[in-house]
């Protein structure tokens, strides 16, 4: 696998059948004391689960709604930020500190583990039973099919999430070694089940086998009604484009890539720099509904996340300074990159860019109380863009790749046009006319600047930390530095303690 020049922070730096399966094994203490709404449903549901309709709404839980995004507070896209809320697990991401709440807190790794597993225990429900039901007709059939590839899809998606977070990056020189997460395919049938932690390289075998038979078995026409809600054909497109960049085959990223933009790339990728986007900029609500709306054919697949990452009262995040210098970071002076504005105050000394709607769901009509969430775009057009530009450069194709990066340049800075060359680029990285720095380097390096502006606030950054190992800098309140090492331990989230107590899952180490 790649790496990252070190030299780069130079330039870049600026319904389960049982009661056990709604507890689930990691999440014991999490679904006893803070789920009890679980306990007063049917505890048996496969006794209920007999057709393809029940099937079909059964995995609508089968999305996590666990938010990754409080990733974000890890990267090089957040620094001290005074007059914000800090809860203990802000401090623990922003330190890098092994958590300690108890897995009821949104927005923390164990949230995320418990959520992310039951929604595979809702995967495997309905993958352990579809062949018993009665199918009468060729339309029974097709929708068997399409239920199956959604139960695939989100079972694969939800192992890929969490290998992803909580074991090494995918390499082909010790994924076959490195301990992974558990690949879990069936229902849970024991009490307190231990498991075992599979390999890097076992899990992204599973995850591969399930996400090619769920795009192969792909149907979008049984979800015409909430199909950006749904594991539609784009966006399992989209995880594979995803899925085969992390793990370094090139040639097959671009190949999915393709398959989703087609003839057109552009369509896929929302135009900031339209009207639309520019008058919404007056409403804060009217802008994030804009941005996440599911009518843009740029976003691919939406879900619901219980979280308070969209809050900007919340937590760490990009500094004024911070801010200013990552936007000022712009290739091209005489253009204004859109995706700066709008940003709302965070704390004293902080911006937020708006990407999020803040909902919020009471627990009943008359009730001050409920549950916060937003709506992520768990895939969208721009990011296969950029997949597919970063596959061009690790092979050296570096007009494809300038081609593409012209498709969201277009629409990203607003101003005068700019018809890109590698020597434009060159020039504004300062590495004109020098031997010494490659074509491919400069690309690298422009590639991934684009990647952190595209995706700030919204967990992906962090995935290209690990990728790319590259380090980090936090600043504290007075005024000393904390380093995440480029090989540092810490990038590897640790296993939560009720896995490691209950399922006897091996820590990582640290």
């Amino acid at each position: 696998m790649k790496r990252f020049n070190k030299n780069i922070a130079h330039f870049v730096k600026i319904y389960p059948h049982r009661i056990i399966n709604r507890i689930l094994w990691t999440g014991l203490i999490f679904f006893l004391t803070g789920c009890s709404d679980f306990l007063d449903e049917v505890p048996d549901n496969r006794v209920s689960l007999d057709n393809l309709e029940k099937a079909s709404q059964l995995l609508t839980n089968a999305y996590s709604d666990g938010s990754y995004a409080f990733t974000d507070w890890m990267t090089d896209n957040v620094a001290y930020t005074r007059g914000v809320n800090l809860r203990t697990s802000h401090i623990e991401a922003y330190t890098w500190a092994d958590e300690t709440t108890d897995g009821t807190e949104q927005d923390t790794p164990t949230f995320f583990w418990n959520s992310t597993y039951n929604a595979i225990a809702h995967a495997n429900e309905v993958l352990a039973v579809i062949d018993e039901f009665d199918i009468r007709s060729d339309e029974d059939e097709a929708k068997k099919s399409a239920v199956r590839s959604e139960a695939l899809l989100t079972r694969a998606y939800a192992h890929f999430m969490l290998v992803n977070l909580f074991a090494k990056h995918y390499d082909d020189q010790r994924s076959n070694t490195d301990p992974g997460i558990p690949y879990v395919d069936v229902p849970e049938t024991v009490f307190l089940k231990t498991y075992k932690r599979n390999t890097v390289q076992e899990v992204y075998g599973r995850i591969e086998e399930d996400m090619l038979l769920g795009i192969e078995l792909v149907d979008d026409g049984f979800f015409a009604n909430s199909g950006k809600y749904h594991f539609n054909r784009n966006a399992a497109l989209a995880f594979a484009s995803r899925f085969y960049l992390f793990k370094g085959e090139y040639d097959k990223c671009i190949e999915y890539s393709n398959m989703l933009l087609g003839a057109d790339p552009g369509a896929f990728v929302r135009d900031l720099t339209s009207d639309q986007f520019l008058n919404a900029r007056s409403s804060i609500d009217g802008y994030s509904q804009l941005y996440t709306s599911p009518d843009l054919p740029s976003n691919l697949l939406l879900m619901r996340k219980i979280s308070l990452v969209q809050r900007p009262d919340f937590a760490h995040g990009p500094t004024t300074v911070l801010y200013r210098d990552l936007f000022s970071a712009n290739p091209f002076p005489s253009t204004t990159d859109e995706r700066e504005n709008p940003a709302l105050v965070k704390g004293e000394n902080g911006v937020f860019p708006l990407r999020y709607q803040s909902l919020f769901q009471r627990s009943s009509l008359n009730s001050n109380v409920g549950t916060p969430y937003h709506i992520q775009i768990a895939f969208r057009g721009e990011e296969v863009l950029l997949n597919r530009m970063e596959s061009y450069v690790e092979q050296n194709r570096i007009n494809e790749a300038i081609q593409d990066m012209q498709i969201l340049i277009d629409r990203r800075y607003s101003g005068p046009s700019i018809p890109l060359t590698i020597e434009l680029i060159r020039e504004a990285f300062g590495v004109s006319g020098n031997p010494f720095v490659s074509d491919k380097f400069v690309m690298d390096i422009y590639v991934q600047l684009e990647r952190r502006k595209e995706f700030i606030v919204q967990g992906l950054r962090w995935f290209d930390i690990k990728r790319f190992e590259l380090e980090v800098e936090h600043n504290q309140v007075d005024g000393s530095i904390i380093n995440l090492e480029e090989n540092d331990r810490r990038k590897v989230l640790q296993i939560p303690a009720s896995a490691i107590e209950v399922g006897k899952l091996e820590p990582n180490p640290r």
